[in-house]
């Protein structure tokens, strides 16, 4: 047997779902995903950024999400992260508000501004509860009333499935615990749930016995796991950066209270030389 690629790899999820042959797969994905946030299901989807050759991994900057529209209109954006590229908060708000600005052109009527929605999948953890489906809007604290409805945003951690059975009746986390890699055994049932996921399955198949998309499937792993590790190594650079900043004015605290060297270096974990440093530049200004 083959061993099936990753379909949380974003090159791999947009050719399972954001291909013209497969139109209909992610038409059963979102309406399953607003059935979740209770609205009514869409008749039809069109991919504004179908899947073509050049989204290949060769260009290894670009961002492969799916964008698509309704019928009446309404934009849908679509992204897996298979890892953390942190600020994910205000990077959704930044991508959710290019989509709605660029609806309209300079001048054109406001009344003209379509629904926006952005679906994240995220293979980690990312907010404080245990809910694997987050869906914000635009609500006024107190009363609850919608400012308008314009705003919509749909976070599913894949990471908060680990304690979930594999379900008994159709909906979203069908979908998510096959993208989450959930066992083959498991396959039949969740395709009993969600007939659609059958073609999914079988496209994940397909894609994995084909050589070529073995080799940009590595090469786009690589990346990703590269940008992952360089993304990691800035934060604790960071994090050792502002730890080195607060022992530094501690230091100089401490000095400027004449607190004895040999104390402060025990307090703040600073080498001798480099407190001696700190208070010759003290004495010196």
């Amino acid at each position: 047997m083959v061993e099936l690629l990753d379909a949380r790899n974003d090159f791999i999820f947009k050719k399972i779902f954001g291909s013209e042959n497969n139109k209909d797969v992610l038409l059963a994905f979102l309406n399953s995903t607003f059935m979740e946030a209770g609205e009514p299901p869409l008749t039809e989807i069109i991919l504004m950024n179908p899947y073509t050759d050049k989204d290949a991994p060769a260009e290894k900057q670009s961002i492969l999400d799916i964008k698509a529209k309704t019928a009446e209109g309404k934009r849908i954006n679509i992204e897996m992260q298979l890892f953390n590229p942190y600020n994910m908060e205000k990077r959704t708000l930044f991508y959710w508000s290019e989509m709605y600005y660029h609806q309209i052109q300079k001048g054109d009527d406001y009344s003209q501004l379509k629904k926006c929605v952005t679906i994240n999948i995220l293979n980690y953890s990312c907010l404080p509860n245990d809910r694997h489906h987050n869906v914000f809007r635009l609500r006024e604290d107190h009363t609850g009333i919608s400012l308008n409805n314009d705003l919509e945003i749909h976070v599913m951690e894949l990471t908060k499935l680990d304690e979930q059975a594999v379900p008994l009746t159709g909906g979203l986390i069908n979908w998510l615990l096959f993208l989450k890699g959930v066992e083959q055994p498991n396959w039949e049932v969740l395709t009993v749930n969600e007939p659609m996921l059958k073609k999914a399955m079988d496209t994940l198949e397909f894609l994995s016995q084909d050589a070529a998309t073995r080799m940009e499937y590595d090469a786009r792993m690589k990346y990703l796991r590269d940008e992952a590790s360089r993304m990691n190594g800035a934060k604790a650079e960071g994090r050792a950066e502002g730890e080195r900043n607060k022992a530094e004015a501690m230091v100089r605290e401490l000095l400027a209270l004449g607190v004895e060297t040999s104390i402060i270096v025990r307090a703040s974990g600073l080498p001798e030389q480099e407190v001696l440093s700190l208070k010759s530049q003290i004495e010196r200004y």
